[in-house]
Order: C-alpha cells, then structure tokens, then sequence
C-alpha cells in the first residue's frame, strides 16, 4: 500500500502540471496513467503536430511541451511515482476517516493499490486503450500480441508483422527500421487490409519506398483466423484475400490501429457527471465527492472551454482548495516563485 498526499489519475499536460501545482504547495503525488508513456493526447494523437496557443510558447508540439512539462515538475515527480501502461480500477472513500487524513483507497488493474488524502482526476476524455484488431478464435492474450511498440523490443531478431494503416502503423515501422540492430526486427511485415494508407503524405511516401527497397513487406487481407501454440503463442493468422485465402505467420503481432478513450471505472466511482464529464465547481474544481477534484477535459462546469490553457488555470485553483482542505490550521499565503525562499527551496534552487 503506497501512502501519498494525493493520486492524480492522468498523465497528460493537465495531470502533470496538477503535480507540479502540488509539489509548489507542499503536498505529495503520485500519478496513473494507462498509457505506456505520460503525455495524453498530446503525444498519443498528435505528438508532432504544432500547438500555438500556449501562453509564452509561440507554437510547440506535443512532444515538446510534454518534455518541458516533465522537466518543470522534475523535483516533485520521480520515476517511482509514475505509474503507466496501468488503470485505476476502483476508487473507495471511507467515511469514518476526517477530511485531511487518507481515506481514499485506490488500485489499479496492475495489483498497485494506494491511500490518499486528495485524488485529483486529469483523465482527459478517459483513459486511452489501444483498439484491437478483430481475430476470430483468439484465447486468451498471447505473450507475443501487443499493442504498444516497447523499448524492450521483444521481437529483437524475429519476424515481427506491424497491423494498421494509419498514422501510427506507418511511424512505428519507420521506427523500427531504424532501431538499433540489437533491437531490430530481422523482418517486418505491414499488414493491412487493402494497398492504401491513411496516413499523412510524408509518412505514406516514406514507407512507399521502403516496401520498394524490399525493407518491409505489404500483407494484404482480412484476418479469418488465427492458429496458436499449445502454449497460447500466436503462430499465424488466416487472412482472405481477394484471390483467395492466406496463413500469414509470424513471431509476433504489434497491432498499430490507434486509441480510443474509454471511461471505463470512472464512472461507477459515486462522482456526479454529465455527459460522461465530472460535475465541479469552478471555484475549486471540487466534485461532488469532498476530496475528489477534476481538471482538463474530463470535467465540466458552466462557461467550460476544453483548452489545455484553461486545464493549467484549473490544475492551480485545484491545488490551492486542496491545501486549504488538507491543511485547514495552517494559513494560506498565496508565494510566488520569483521571492518565495520556501518556494525556491521545494524547487532546488535556494
């Protein structure tokens, strides 16, 4: 059981910047994300594509302002207080316990569970999973199907079959083809249903001229079937074709279809919501549940615009209600970082 001040539930640019709010106020997080890697939408959907609407940014990407993201909330996130490729699968609140002491019990589909004083929700529009590729007769999930291009690289030396034809199939077999050699596929094969992409031009283009070079291989068709080993591995998948029918086999099977934001548990944790959206108040961003606050896209109050700039507004007066909430004897002084020693000192650079 981790102890912990607060559990904020997303990884994206509201959540991080709601640890980094935190950290300035003194209070602990630790933070939850299903996805493999902290950025949200940012990075999920389009990680190089520009921002330009961030305050004293004139334009971004994804990517980007999730790096600088990471680095400011440095000194109050370190890498054993980020959770990912994990969901919180329940959130319990016990009553007999006071505001301010940790009376919020949460775990996760990977066994972690946690008790915290505050939980902060910056799930977005939900958590974000990776769509599946349909395959009739699958049991079970095989040790060699996955749905996350991993730094691993599990199929290092093996014929790995990349399944997609958009933006993300097409960028994960670039990467690939320059990955290192210790952590290269010694064959990659596309498959798709049909010999158009859709993708950006650049992409398309670029992976065009690999399938020319004999780099990569194009595998066409609709998947039918799949044959397993005695041990659940998946050793090919039936696929029809125009002309007919094919076994495609393979060593492993990276399926690249894109992500799609479920709700998922959230909505059966007691939180007053409309539309799939948590109901606050926008003075504090509170729930209905004491405790509980939200921030980003996943809440809503009147006058809501879902604009990252609005979602760090929202992380702030957030943080602020809950050290109020948490700490009601100690005064709230509102410090700022330009003269604050105890604000520099949180910081590292007093």
């Amino acid at each position: 059981m981790i102890h912990t001040d607060a559990v904020v539930i997303g990884a994206g640019p509201a959540g991080l910047f709601q640890v980094f709010q935190l950290g300035l106020l003194g209070l602990q997080a630790h933070v939850i994300d299903a996805l493999p890697e902290p950025g949200g939408q940012c990075v999920a959907l389009y990680p190089d594509k520009p921002i330009y609407d961030i305050p004293g940014v004139p334009v971004c990407t994804g990517r980007s302002l999730t790096a600088q993201l990471l680095e400011q909330a440095a000194p109050f996130l370190s890498a054993s207080r980020m959770h990912l490729g994990q969901q919180v699968d329940t959130l319990a609140v016990d009553d007999t316990v006071p505001l301010g002491a940790h009376r919020f019990t949460l775990h996760t589909d990977q066994g972690l569970a946690f008790r915290a004083r505050a939980v902060f929700v910056a799930a977005g529009a939900g958590a974000f999973v990776p769509r599946a590729l349909a395959l009739p007769g699958l049991n079970g999930a095989p040790a060699n199907l996955h749905h996350h291009l991993l730094g691993a690289a599990p199929w290092a030396g093996q014929h790995l079959t990349v399944a997609g034809g958009g933006d993300e199939a097409l960028h994960t077999v670039l990467t690939l083809l320059d990955a290192p050699p210790a952590q290269a596929p010694a064959r990659i094969s596309l498959l798709h249903r049909r010999d158009q992409f859709q993708a950006e031009p650049a992409l398309d283009v670029a992976v065009r001229d690999a399938l020319a070079k004999g780099r990569v291989q194009l595998v066409l068709g609709v998947p039918q079937g799949v044959h397993q080993a005695a041990d659940g591995r998946l050793l090919a998948i039936d696929l029809a074709q125009a002309d007919g029918s094919h076994v495609h086999t393979t060593d492993h099977l990276l399926v690249q279809l894109g992500l799609s934001p479920k709700l998922g548990p959230l909505s059966d944790w007691g939180l007053p919501m409309a539309r799939k959206q948590i109901n606050v108040d926008p003075a504090t961003f509170a729930s209905g549940v004491p405790g509980v606050y939200a921030v980003g896209d996943i809440n809503t109050y009147p006058g809501k615009k879902r604009l990252l700039l609005c979602a760090f507004h929202e992380a702030t007066l957030a943080a602020h209600a809950a050290s109020a909430l948490l700490n009601p004897d100690t005064p709230q002084h509102l410090l700022y970082t330009t003269t604050s020693p105890l604000l520099l000192q949180r910081l590292g650079r007093a």
